[in-house]
């Protein structure tokens, strides 16, 4: 059994500890000095994010909400570890399906289903009960929230965040650093950098992301 290191002491960290079964989890690191030295979910908080440079253990970086959903690929950017340093954190109970496969420091929460053919690149978060269907692509850093269902052949884009509950028809494309609400309905491509949302979804304003300069 390997050792591995979560980079955030958040609910997204606390949920990856708990779907590494097949990983000796050392604890979290988090750039909150307050939290130095205390613990998350009976795991203790190591010390700051860089102090994983240091360390001889796989790293997962498991930060990001619908308000700072850039915050995985900065952190990685930062730490710039060879890709080999990255675990990949699949819990027991996801199905992945023929032809399917996941990139490293990706996490695949409980109940997660890719069906067929699905391609998951690095560093994305993919949350409970969430369903990849045939040919989807998904790129990295991408966020998919609990209860989202992708058609066939949908393509999110770099960094793309789709909410909780969300249902996105085939072969629809959701541009790099955009943000799909959550319980949206996606019946069109929606650009880069872009917010959407609604039942269908429809246009509400640019996204804030910082990372759409550089997409």
């Amino acid at each position: 059994m390997k050792d591995l290191v979560i980079v955030g002491a958040g609910g997204f960290a606390r949920e990856t500890a708990a779907a590494a079964t097949g990983w000796r989890v050392l604890g979290f690191v988090d750039d909150d000095p307050a939290l130095h030295g205390t613990q998350r979910s009976g795991l203790p908080i190591l010390g700051p994010v860089d102090s994983v440079l240091g360390m001889d253990a796989a790293v997962v970086v498991c930060v990001g909400n619908p308000r700072a959903y850039t915050a995985r690929r900065r952190i990685v950017e930062r730490l710039a570890l060879p890709p080999r340093r990255y675990a990949t954190v699949v819990h027991p109970s996801v199905s992945i399906g023929a032809g399917s496969t996941v990139g490293e420091g990706t996490v695949l929460l409980a109940g997660a289903v890719l069906t067929a053919d699905v391609t998951v690149g690095a560093h994305v978060a993919v949350m409970p009960q969430a369903v990849l269907t045939h040919d989807d692509l998904v790129a990295p850093y991408v966020t998919i929230a609990s209860g989202v269902r992708l058609g066939g052949g949908v393509i999110l884009s770099e960094g793309a965040y789709v909410g909780a509950g969300a249902l996105l028809r085939e072969g629809v494309t959701v541009g790099a650093w955009s943000l799909v609400g959550m319980g949206s309905v996606v019946l069109r491509d929606v650009p880069p950098a872009e917010v959407w949302a609604g039942s269908p979804a429809r246009f509400l304003r640019k996204s804030s992301a910082p990372e759409r300069q550089r997409s």
